[in-house]
């Protein structure tokens, strides 16, 4: 009878460490609610820990203060926790926030970054370097470096999947192009690389609707064509009603077996952007060539905003099979076609 007593404890003790575990991980590493809204949370001067976590959950910002404790300690920041106001989310992991307190990252002390809708890797490298948050080489760990060889046993970019599902289609070596929100996002003066990438792929979540993510699901899409397709119509026009009627050209095109021919895409490769390709352009070996392989290149080609995205998933149908845009006025003229389209092309590009 005793045998079967401590049988009976020593499996229920590893159940329970079992639970523990995989309960602490969670609530560790995954956001109490993605969507959540940001609060002002203040840490009193010579609170403790363990007070602190209690108010976080009280205030529904962890959803659990005996783990926020456990993990201040045993990362060895329980230390470093600063009073101060803080903006805390729900949005956040508890790891987020104990940085952000133990680096005293409290409200006033912030600045305003513009991300570009339509900027790639490269120009976010440059910006990230510009304003002192890391090297180039540092940024690209996090991202993954532009047309690097895909190789699904050596990922180029951290991974982030286990906390926003929609990264669950991307191909694990293609990195984080495509995903890197477009907006004005506030940031502390010492925040790193990672807190951006953070603060764009949780936009990116919150700006991509349940509705729009049922609607790519009947489509027989998946989020990382949607994000492919949606990165080449950011480079091609710029209002929304052209970006609508050009998405609505390259999945006709894409369903008739053409090619999108997307100049866009040469632009992506060359690093350059010109009125005019030349033929030997066009002709340029990458798998993000669009003038030498049907279908959508092998991956974004650039960070696309709110409308390239919508459009993508909701594009106008026309009759429609061209389009061009005019170098002296910017103008997108649309052709039926492709003998219209020529003679557009000799009008406007000569």
């Amino acid at each position: 009878m005793m045998k079967k007593i401590i049988k009976l404890l020593v499996v229920a003790f590893f159940a329970y460490a079992v639970w523990f575990y995989f309960s602490y991980e969670a609530a560790v590493n995954k956001p109490l609610d993605a969507k959540g809204q940001a609060k002002v949370f203040t840490v009193k001067k010579g609170q403790a820990v363990s007070a602190v976590g209690i108010a976080l959950k009280e205030q529904k910002l962890v959803s659990s203060d005996l783990f926020f404790k456990l993990y201040a300690y045993q990362s060895k920041q329980e230390k470093s926790f600063k009073a101060g106001s803080y903006e805390i989310s729900p949005a956040m992991t508890v790891k987020e926030i104990v940085k952000k307190i133990s680096l005293g990252q409290v409200i006033g002390e912030e600045i305003d970054r513009q991300i570009i809708e339509g900027w790639t890797r490269r120009d976010l490298a440059k910006k990230i370097s510009e304003w002192g948050m890391g090297q180039e080489a540092d940024f690209y760990k996090l991202v993954g470096e532009p047309m690097k060889e895909c190789s699904l046993k050596s990922p180029t970019s951290k991974d982030y999947s286990t906390q926003f599902d929609f990264l669950a289609d991307k191909p694990a070596c293609r990195g984080l192009e495509g995903y890197l929100f477009p907006d004005t996002y506030r940031l502390y003066k010492n925040a790193s690389a990672d807190d951006l990438v953070l603060k764009m792929l949780q936009n990116f979540d919150r700006k991509l609707t349940s509705e729009m993510r049922a609607e790519i699901k009947r489509q027989g899409k998946t989020i990382y064509e949607i994000v492919t397709m949606a990165s080449v119509i950011q480079k091609e026009v710029t209002s929304e009603a052209d970006m609508k009627v050009v998405s609505g050209i390259f999945w006709n095109r894409l369903k008739s077996g053409q090619g999108l021919e997307s100049c866009a895409t040469l632009a992506y490769i060359l690093g350059v952007n010109k009125d005019i390709y030349s033929l030997d352009d066009t002709q340029i070996d990458s798998p993000y060539n669009t003038y030498r392989n049907n279908g959508l290149p092998v991956g974004p080609i650039s960070n696309p905003g709110f409308q390239a995205i919508n459009a993508a998933i909701y594009p106008d149908k026309t009759d429609y099979y061209y389009f061009l845009s005019r170098p002296d006025t910017g103008e997108t003229v649309f052709s039926k076609t492709f003998e219209e389209h020529i003679r557009n092309k000799n009008k406007y590009l000569k």
